[in-house]
Parts: C-alpha cells; sequence; structure tokens
C-alpha cells in the first residue's frame, strides 16, 4: 500500500518474510534506516511488516524490497488494486497457512520425539558400565537360548547399532523436514554477517547432532580420549518438537489479536439491491456506482456509505462507534456502510465506494497502526542488536567452564549446558513484547469508537496530565438552537416561536436557523415575510401580512419604541448562562424572549468528570466570548478557561502549557482546531468534524462523545502497562534462565537444566508475552 504524503515524500507498507525475532526485526530495521533516501521506517515482528517513509527522487519502492532481500529475508511489493480489507484477507490467509504448517510439523516432531525417547531407553546406561550391567544385555540373555549365549555380546551390541541407527534416521528426517526452515534461515543470517534466534537453534542442536554422530559412527575414538559417546538425538528431536509447537501456539495467538480487523471486514455486505431504470437489482458491492439509489431493508446492513433519500429507520452503528443505543436516521442523514438498520425502510445515494468508505478507511487505518512501532520498542531494539552474539559467547564459555572444573564426563556435560544456553535464549519474546499490546489495543479501540493511529500515539496518550477542550462541537452540539422560549404576559409560546420563525425565514445569520428548525420540529405554520430589512448588530424587521414583525437585542426594540424592561431580568438571568436572548415584537407589542445556545453535549459533564477521575487537568480553549464560555465551564465543572483566541492563539496556549511541562492532549473537530491538535503532544479529532482536524489528530473518536476521549487515555495507560509487563518477563526471562541453563546452581544445588526443559521453557516465553498481551481484549474500560 502506497501513498504520497507530500511531492517529496511517500509512504510505503510492504510485507517481510522470514522474521523470526527481534533481531531479525532490528536487522531489517538498521538497514532500511540507514538506506540513502529512507526518512524513516517501522518494521513490525507481529504484523510481517515494513513502513517505509521514502524520498522518490532517491529511492524508488523496488529499491526498497531488493534492501531487504538483501539481507535475507523475503519481502514483495503490495499488489496496488488490493483495498485494505483485501490485504488484510490476504494477509490471515498465509497467517492460518503458517499456523496449519508448524502444527503440522509440531505434531509429527513431538510424535518422533516419543519414539525416539522409547528407542533411547535400552541406551541409557552407556559404555563405560560394559556390557555385563547393562540392563539391555541383560534382556537380551533372558530372551537367547543357552546355545546362541555365546553371541549375546554380539547380539547386544548389533541391536544397540540398530537402535542408535534408528534414531540417527529419525533425527534426520526431523532435521531435514520439520527442522529445515531454522538451519536455512541460520545459514542466511550467516552469510549476511548477522545472526538471530534461528542461529541459537542451529547451532545447539546441530553442535548435538554432531557430537552424537561422533558417537554414532567412531565411539571407540571418544572412549579413547576419555569422552562418553552418548547420543543426543532424542534431545534435538524434544528440542525441535518443542519448539515448533510454541511456534504453532504463538501463531494461532497472532491471528487472535487481528480479530477486530476481521470483525470489521465482516461488516462489509457482498451485494447490494440498487434501482437502475425502475428495476431493482441485486448486484455485487464492488458494482455500485457513486450517485446510485440503493434500497435498504429491515435487518439489512447498509451495504454502501450515502445520504438517506427517502424513508426513515432507526440505525444500529454499534460496531463502529460503540453506541449501544440505535440512531434514528431520516432523509437528508448520512448513512454508514455496514451498520444494521433496524426497523423502517429507506434508500440511500452512495457517496462513498471502496477506499473511501468510512469502513475501508478504519481498516486502513487499524492496519497502519498495528503496523506501527512505539518508541518503547527502541529498547528492545537495542538489546537485540547484541543479544544473539552474548549469548553465543556465555554459551562458549559454559562449556569452556565445565570442561575444565566438572569431575565426570565434562565434554558430555559442557555440552548439554551450551546446548541449554543456547535453547532458552529467547529473542523472541522481546521482539512481540511491544507490537502484540499495540494491535490489540487498537482493535480493542476500534471496538470502543477510539481509532488510534499507532504505537507512538498509543505511548504519549498514556503520558499525558493535561486535555485541552475546544468548545464549540466538541463539548458543545456545534449547532445552535433554541433553549428557552420566554413568552410576555398573554402570549402563547407557539405563536411567539411562529412568529419570530416567519420573520427569520428570510435570513441567512446561524441565529435564524436555530429558530427556524425548532418551528418545523413543532409543527408550526409560517408566514412568507416581505420587505425584508436587516439591521447589523441590532436585529431584523419584515411584514408577514398585514403584521409587522421585529427580532433582535434591546437595543433594537427601543430604537422601534418599544420597552423591552419587563423581560430585563429573563435576558440578564439568560445571558448569564451564556445563551443569546432574541426579543420578539409584532405591531408595536411585546411577544417575548427567545434564547439560543450551542447546547451542552449530554456526555460531556460526564465525561469530563472521568477525566478528572483518571488525574487529569481539564482546560477549556475556544475562540467564543469570555461570558458564554465561563457560563458552559461553570455547566461543566471546568476550571480554567481561556476564551476568545484566534487559531494561532490556541497553538500558543498549548505551547505555554508545554512549556511548563505538561503533557498536552488537544480535543478538537474543526478547521481552526487542526493547528492545536498537531502542536499537542496528542491530537485527538472528534468524529463528524473537519478531515483537516481528523488528519491532524493522533486519535479520532468515531462518534462525537468526549467519553472516547477518556477511553483512549485509559486504554493507552492500560496498553503502556502491559508493554512494560511484557518486556520485564522478556529480559527477566533471559536474565534468570541463561544462567540456570549454564550450570549456575548446580554447585549449591546439584540443579541441573536439560536442553529438553530449555527448550520447553523457550517456546513457552514467547507464548506467555502474547498470551498477556491478548488480555487487553477483554479490559474493562469505563
Amino acid at each position: 500500500m502506497t501513498s504520497t504524503i507530500s511531492p517529496t515524500r511517500d509512504r510505503i507498507a510492504f510485507p517481510v518474510t522470514g522474521m523470526t525475532c527481534a533481531a531479525c526485526q532490528g536487522r531489517v530495521q538498521r538497514t532500511l534506516e540507514q538506506t540513502p533516501g529512507v526518512l524513516d521506517a517501522a518494521v513490525n515482528l507481529m504484523t510481517g511488516t515494513a513502513t517505509v517513509t521514502y524520498d522518490p527522487a532517491t529511492i524508488s519502492p523496488d529499491a526498497l524490497v531488493g534492501t531487504v532481500r538483501d539481507t535475507g529475508y523475503g519481502a514483495e511489493l503490495p499488489v496496488a488494486s488490493r483495498t485494505a480489507a483485501e490485504e488484510q484477507v490476504a494477509h490471515d490467509i498465509a497467517q492460518e497457512g503458517e499456523y496449519q504448517e508448524l502444527r503440522r510439523k509440531a505434531v509429527f516432531t513431538l510424535g518422533a520425539a516419543l519414539v525416539s525417547m522409547i528407542l533411547s531407553m535400552p541406551l541409557m546406561t552407556g559404555h563405560r558400565h560394559g556390557a555385563a550391567a547393562d540392563p539391555f544385555m541383560q534382556l537380551v540373555m533372558r530372551h537367547v537360548s543357552p546355545p546362541l549365549e555365546a553371541a549375546a555380546p554380539w547380539l547386544y551390541a548389533l541391536s544397540r547399532e540398530v537402535l542408535v541407527g534408528a534414531l540417527f534416521a529419525l533425527t534426520l528426517g526431523v532435521l531435514l523436514w520439520s527442522g529445515r526452515h531454522f538451519y536455512t534461515r541460520a545459514w542466511a543470517a550467516f552469510r549476511h554477517h548477522s545472526a538471530d534466534m534461528n542461529t541459537l537453534i542451529a547451532v545447539g542442536t546441530g553442535a548435538a547432532t554432531l557430537y552424537s554422530l561422533v558417537a554414532t559412527f567412531a565411539p571407540g575414538w571418544m572412549l579413547s580420549h576419555g569422552i562418553a559417546p552418548d547420543v543426543y538425538y532424542e534431545a534435538v528431536i524434544f528440542i525441535i518438537g518443542l519448539i515448533l509447537a510454541g511456534n504453532a501456539l504463538e501463531a494461532r495467538a497472532k491471528r487472535q489479536t487481528s480479530s477486530a480487523i476481521r470483525g470489521l471486514i465482516a461488516l462489509q455486505p457482498d451485494t447490494a439491491r440498487v434501482l437502475r431504470d425502475g428495476a431493482e437489482l441485486e448486484l455485487p458491492v464492488s458494482e455500485v456506482a457513486r450517485g446510485d439509489i440503493v434500497v435498504v431493508r429491515p435487518g439489512e446492513r447498509v451495504p454502501v456509505d450515502g445520504e438517506i433519500v427517502f424513508g426513515s429507520s432507526a440505525v444500529d452503528e454499534s460496531m463502529l462507534t460503540g453506541e449501544s443505543m440505535p440512531v434514528a436516521k431520516h432523509a437528508g442523514d448520512r448513512a454508514i456502510g455496514g451498520t444494521v438498520n433496524r426497523t423502517g425502510a429507506f434508500r440511500v445515494r452512495a457517496t462513498a465506494l471502496g477506499a473511501e468508505s468510512t469502513l475501508a478507511r478504519i481498516v486502513t487505518l487499524m492496519r497502519e497502526a498495528q503496523g506501527s512501532r512505539a518508541p518503547i520498542q527502541h529498547l528492545a531494539d537495542r538489546i537485540s542488536a547484541v543479544f544473539v552474539p552474548v549469548v553465543i559467547s556465555i554459551a562458549i564459555a559454559t562449556f569452556v567452564l565445565w570442561y575444565l572444573l566438572a569431575a565426570d564426563a565434562p565434554v558430555g556435560r559442557g555440552l548439554a549446558a551450551a546446548v541449554a544456553v543456547l535453547i532458552i535464549a529467547c529473542p523472541c519474546a522481546m521482539g512481540l513484547a511491544v507490537p502484540t499490546a499495540v494491535m490489540v489495543a487498537t482493535g480493542r479501540g476500534a471496538a470502543l469508537g477510539v481509532l488510534i493511529k499507532g504505537g507512538e500515539a498509543l505511548q504519549r496518550a498514556g503520558s499525558l496530565d493535561t486535555v485541552v477542550l475546544d468548545k464549540t462541537g466538541t463539548v458543545t452540539e456545534g449547532r445552535p438552537a433554541v433553549t428557552d422560549i420566554v413568552p410576555a404576559r398573554g402570549i402563547d409560546p407557539d405563536r411567539l416561536l411562529a412568529d419570530a420563525a416567519s420573520l427569520e425565514r428570510a435570513s441567512e445569520h446561524p441565529l435564524a436557523e436555530a429558530i427556524l428548525r425548532a418551528a418545523r420540529e413543532r409543527g408550526l405554520p409560517l408566514a412568507d415575510p416581505t420587505g425584508f430589512e436587516a439591521v447589523v448588530g441590532r436585529g431584523v424587521r419584515a411584514m408577514a401580512g398585514e403584521r409587522a414583525l421585529f427580532a433582535g437585542n434591546a437595543a433594537f426594540m427601543r430604537d422601534w419604541g418599544l420597552d423591552p424592561a419587563s423581560l430585563a431580568d429573563d435576558e440578564a438571568r439568560l445571558g448569564s448562562q451564556g445563551k443569546t436572548p432574541v426579543y420578539v415584537a409584532a405591531n408595536g407589542a411585546l411577544l417575548g424572549l427567545i434564547a439560543i445556545a450551542d447546547p451542552v453535549r449530554p456526555s460531556s459533564r460526564d465525561a469530563i468528570a472521568r477525566l478528572r477521575q483518571l488525574g487529569l487537568d481539564v482546560v477549556l480553549l475556544t475562540g467564543d466570548n469570555r461570558r458564554t464560555a465561563e457560563a458552559v465551564a461553570r455547566a461543566l465543572g471546568i476550571e480554567h478557561v481561556t476564551a476568545d483566541v484566534l487559531p494561532d492563539g490556541k497553538v500558543e496556549e498549548v505551547r505555554r502549557l508545554q512549556q511548563e511541562g505538561r503533557a498536552v492532549a488537544m480535543v478538537g473537530d474543526g478547521v481552526n482546531d487542526a493547528p492545536a491538535l498537531a502542536q499537542a503532544d496528542l491530537g485527538i479529532s472528534v468524529g463528524g468534524g473537519s478531515d483537516i482536524a481528523v488528519d491532524a489528530g493522533d486519535v479520532t473518536l468515531v462518534r462525537p462523545d468526549l467519553h472516547g476521549a477518556a477511553r483512549a487515555i485509559e486504554l493507552s495507560r492500560r496498553t503502556m502497562r502491559t508493554m512494560r509487563q511484557n518486556l520485564f518477563w522478556a529480559f527477566a526471562y533471559n536474565v534468570i534462565g541463561i544462567p540456570v541453563a549454564a550450570g549456575i546452581l548446580y554447585p549449591s544445588f546439584g540443579i541441573l537444566l536439560s536442553p529438553i526443559l530449555a527448550s520447553a521453557a523457550m517456546a513457552l516465553s514467547s507464548v506467555s508475552v502474547v498470551t498477556n498481551s491478548l488480555r487487553l481484549r477483554r479490559a474493562r474500560i469505563a
């Protein structure tokens, strides 16, 4: 998937195959970062992708892919015609294929390991005990007739050779089929002067296999040099089998981290009912054209984004917005593809199709987010860069120490300890610690109606201490509405509203729109005004039949000889609440007051209280006048207010807070908020706002509800906690496991870790990291 950021900056995301651990990912990452023309690179072990921002004048996408291939890993350009959803489906198919192959290999190898264990039992007592003391020899003697007793030693030796030969053949089969990829990848890394997890496995099992081969074909030479000719075939098979089992479990767990994206893709219907030439046709969604009229029946999913042109219904948007209650939809409202029509039937004019649809954009955003990197990952990268060479050095030192210090079988014990060190070391867990948490968290966020644009945004959201809220459209509805109707004595409220609306029909003022909408909602009959006249800063007047109508402020009323004193107290009360009072008069008589305001969203107060519970300082920032801003702040319980600021003033205010040492989130919805969103440590754009604000934000709230901001911050904090847990256990596992495998406990407690147990521990370490991240899917976010 390629996108143009600017004339000199492009971004491309492409798959990288063959990465198995943090060392692999780190090598590809470093190679890309050092490539001329690459401005930024994010290589993700979890998703198996590289996302590269580059200068197209310096390097081409083909060259980028070639650079990755030169490191020994597979890479290919994405299919240009594929949408993000199609890319995800292809990725899921590949992941499922990988899991099935690993499972087949693991089952076969563990079965072979059980067979090898049975075959090895007669060989448990080595040549050093002598044939007479060998239980297997005693077994042979019991089952031969007296005339053949003289041949028993020969039969004993032959039987042992047959058993060893069978073990060798079984091991060879496992190495050539089940474990072949460990050795080919280790060789590829070696050719590129590098090392990774495959190197550790290949060196460890390879050393054990070579030792066993010498013991099989030259036992006399080993005995003559004081080396026990023991074989480790069953250990090699068990090690590869357990590692494959762990890899299979890991692959299965990885698939679960993408469940949120798969759930979103499944929302898209395959077909749509389209009206063409007066006939209703059922067509594949891919054949729907912009402007087509699509019929949606009760119980069906809306197939495309569009505008409702006929009918009404209640639509369940919970799968996209997290809102559990169905949303009432009428002609003129927007319908989103993938949502469920609950009750009535309606028709939609298709406006956004394919990659431009809301669902496709969310899938694209989530794929980009899950392929991104959190800054905390750099710690694992730095360690993984030297991890494998250090482990190999420790393994060599372990063998040397055992060889020099062990009183009994120093070569065998040294080899077993060195192999255990190589096998137990696990850079996989370090490579999975952060990206697994990012993947699960972004998926969980999408289910909550919060779209997080990547690991960096997650990490920054987890460290916030201040949230700055824009007023209009963020904490308020963003659309003026009639909030109060105060009639004069003896005046019917509906009559007051109808006269005001009749007068305002000819006006283009935003307050006029609010009055007209209120009258239409009540179904009031309206007259057609004539002789309309507007006086700037005062009010409007017109004739409605034989009646002279006036609407405006108190000064406008006095201009026409009307005394507003009887309603002055109501005007002051409404004004103190941040509302705009409008006097209405007819034929020289005062009819009353209509108050208009941008109403606070019903959810804003509880959401702001939740932000405070999270320990955040809340600031209201608006270009509106101070009186209105303070009225809204009082209603919401906000103590800090900055009013009368222009867009550049919003940026300065955010910058001032940052200079005080605060980590600031800016929440806004409009074009004028975009600069402040970009300046803030975390920009949170409110759904339904401008595309510019959405692009500038690091987090997008699918629906205009500030609870989403609180959820994003809480989810980020939990995710950071999970990342730290994963990294701690990944590091602690290696810090504890490697010394134990080397034999540090043997002098004091006589405890030695066998290579088989080391391989089991190594396999489980990666699975435990993925499983810990998956807990975020069940996290309770208020």
